[in-house]
């Protein structure tokens, strides 16, 4: 598929964003970090994990999305309008009527968020590095790609059935944002469509485990 910008112009956004917001980048990790310390918590802290989530897409939508990316592709504001959205819905869903129940139970699921979230903060930017896009063109937590990968970890920790809704913009992304990996060689993004299609895939069968069990009640 041909995009209407070239891959330099594509890394010039995230030069400019990044030296624009640092050391914003930062305190992302360092949220990143908490998100994952309370799926831990012995103490239910579902909604402050939702609220992380959210205020990750929302960043996303409006400040990467519309603000940076629109200078080079006017499908930015339909990707804004999908991330805004998508923090929208883990406000309602996470926060007001309190649907996802996140923390560590000792399952596949937990397992296989655990590698996800690594690759997202750990792996998915030192690869970036070693493939020639160190600082300021490094793409990290609060951009699109690595939050989306790491969006999967952290609700592949759902204790409950987890509503489609919440799955549906992620699951696109990661097949949208994918072809960054195809058309200018950010490989680490193969990362993407992998945690995608195992996240959705993993949460598609607990869905059905779930409803399996309260039909039998």
């Amino acid at each position: 598929m041909k995009l209407p910008f070239t891959a330099e112009q594509f890394l010039e956004i995230f030069k400019s964003y990044n030296e624009s917001i640092f050391p914003i980048q930062i305190v992302f990790y360092l949220i990143a970090a908490i998100a994952l310390f309370l799926l831990f918590s012995s103490a239910d802290k579902s909604r402050i994990i939702s609220l992380i989530l959210s205020f990750f897409w929302l960043w996303i939508g409006i400040v990467y999305h519309i603000i940076y990316f629109s200078k080079i592709n006017k499908a930015a504001y339909l990707f804004g309008s999908l991330f805004i959205l998508q923090g929208i819905i883990f406000f309602i869903y996470g926060i007001v009527s309190n649907k996802l129940i996140l923390r560590y139970n000792k399952n596949i699921l937990n397992k296989t968020g655990i590698i996800i979230i690594s690759y997202a903060l750990i792996i998915y930017p030192v690869l970036g590095y070693l493939l020639g896009r160190p600082y300021p063109y490094s793409i990290t937590i609060g951009l699109p790609c690595p939050t989306t990968i790491f969006t999967f970890g952290i609700i592949l920790f759902s204790i409950k059935k987890i509503p489609l809704a919440v799955l549906i913009i992620p699951l696109l992304w990661s097949i949208v944002g994918f072809t960054a990996a195809l058309n200018f060689s950010v490989y680490e993004d193969f990362g993407l469509i992998v945690s995608g299609l195992i996240g959705f895939t993993l949460l598609t069968i607990q869905r059905r485990k779930f409803s399996a069990e309260a039909k039998t009640v």
